[in-house]
């Protein structure tokens, strides 16, 4: 049996994070009054310390420095893959004109 996994918009997070850091409750307290996890709390309480304005991207949405290591990982695979073709390539016409 599987369960689906309860998804929070980007306010709800910054709201849950604002209970903490400016309303005075402890982590424990807002988690289980908001019914979350409280691990879950203080990863976003971390997230939104680290990239406050990058905080939340959402579903897809990456931040520029991971979209940029992505597409470069991207790049790198298709780069080895040409060189390992062209590695065989020169290998069998090597071998074709001896």
């Amino acid at each position: 049996m599987t369960t689906k996994r309860k998804s929070y918009s980007k306010q709800f997070k910054i709201d849950a994070v604002k209970l903490v850091t400016e309303g005075g409750y402890k982590i424990t307290e807002a988690s289980r009054n908001l019914e979350i996890n409280p691990n879950i709390l203080r990863r976003w309480k971390d997230q939104l310390k680290c990239d406050s304005d990058q905080a939340f991207p959402g579903k897809g949405h990456l931040t520029p420095e991971k979209e940029e290591l992505h597409r470069l990982r991207e790049e790198n695979k298709r780069l080895r893959m040409e060189r390992e073709i062209l590695k065989k390539a020169a290998a069998f016409f090597a071998k074709e004109s001896s």
